[in-house]
């Protein structure tokens, strides 16, 4: 049966999360429904990257199965569908055995703060009106490209196997008029990358040393962890993979 992969954006403001939950609106159920809608028939869906409610995607994933021949013509007919905060950008048939979580190489996110009020970015960014020392800020970047287990930045009540992330590049930046945090790793804990800024935040202010910060990494315990930084501040960015997803049409693999 044809397995195709769904590249989709979205504004997550609206939305109790990605992952379908009954009753609940939700990405993936949005999406589900348009399909079901345009198609006449149910398709599961399955995602790259789940991401918590509130949190926006610049790109992700689904892949899904389908013994219907499906052309990349039809994303107009399910964008109409779908409501204005989510678009679907591409549509690519891929191989049997391709898979949107397992074959991702890498996950990046990024996270915006801003330092003046800005009604244009209140719902997209985090308004946080504190001095901060960058260079520090760059520092405990630097700092978490060393370690691999980070039991102390997951929320609790996770279902995973292991806490290991490879962070591939962790940086700060200045963007516009915001301050950015990027971070690739090739998999993400549930709350991870709020927990990081929310950390880092406290070194930049000064409220932890950068040895406290080190400890608190090597702890291994989330409630020494700050998980305060809101959702709406936070990006999926691009989820990579080891293969190549053209433009439109079927993908050779």
């Amino acid at each position: 049966m044809p397995r195709y992969f769904l590249e989709l954006q979205y504004k997550g403001t609206a939305y109790k999360g990605f992952q379908s939950q009954p009753n609940m609106a939700t990405i993936q159920g949005e999406v589900e429904k348009a399909l079901q809608t345009f198609l006449q028939k149910s398709v599961s869906l399955t995602t790259s990257s789940r991401t918590d409610a509130g949190v926006h995607a610049l790109q992700n994933f689904f892949h899904f199965d389908t013994d219907i021949v499906l052309s990349p013509k039809i994303l107009y007919n399910l964008n109409a569908i779908l409501p204005n905060d989510i678009v679907l950008k591409n549509l690519c048939e891929v191989g049997e055995d391709r898979h949107s979580r397992f074959d991702a190489a890498s996950r990046v996110y990024q996270y915006y703060l801003y330092f003046e009020k800005n009604p244009f970015l209140a719902d997209r960014a985090y308004f946080y009106p504190f001095k901060l020392d960058k260079d520090k800020l760059q520092q405990t970047a630097d700092i978490l490209k060393s370690y691999k287990d980070f039991t102390t930045f997951s929320k609790r009540n996770t279902q995973v196997h292991t806490f290991i992330c490879d962070i591939k590049n962790s940086l700060w930046f200045e963007k516009d008029e915001c301050l950015v945090y990027r971070v690739e790793a090739n998999r993400f804990l549930r709350g991870m990358v709020r927990a990081l800024v929310g950390t880092m935040l406290k070194v930049g202010r000064g409220s932890i040393s950068l040895d406290e910060f080190k400890n608190i990494i090597e702890s291994k315990n989330c409630t020494n962890a700050d998980f305060s930084t809101p959702a709406h501040g936070l990006f999926l960015m691009e989820v990579k993979y080891p293969f190549e997803l053209k433009g439109s049409g079927k993908i050779n693999l």
